[in-house]
């Protein structure tokens, strides 16, 4: 595959790829939340928890379950 620079030693190409990279962060941020969402409302207290202490939660929750 042959590559063509411009004036700043960048591919067209490469640079292309990046914007559509950050999409796909978006789009991956926006799937995150939305089970964040949906764990909180299985998990009881979940409710207004950060992702990382609703997780904390969920495997108490499953320890609880198993016992």
């Amino acid at each position: 595959m042959a590559i063509s620079n411009n004036k700043n030693g960048l591919s067209k190409k490469l640079k292309w790829r990046s914007r559509r990279g950050r999409r796909g962060l978006c789009r991956r941020g926006m799937a995150m939340r939305m089970k964040v969402k949906k764990l909180q409302k299985l998990i009881p207290g979940g409710h207004g928890l950060e992702a990382n202490r609703l997780l904390l939660r969920t495997a108490d929750y499953i320890m609880h379950l198993r016992i």
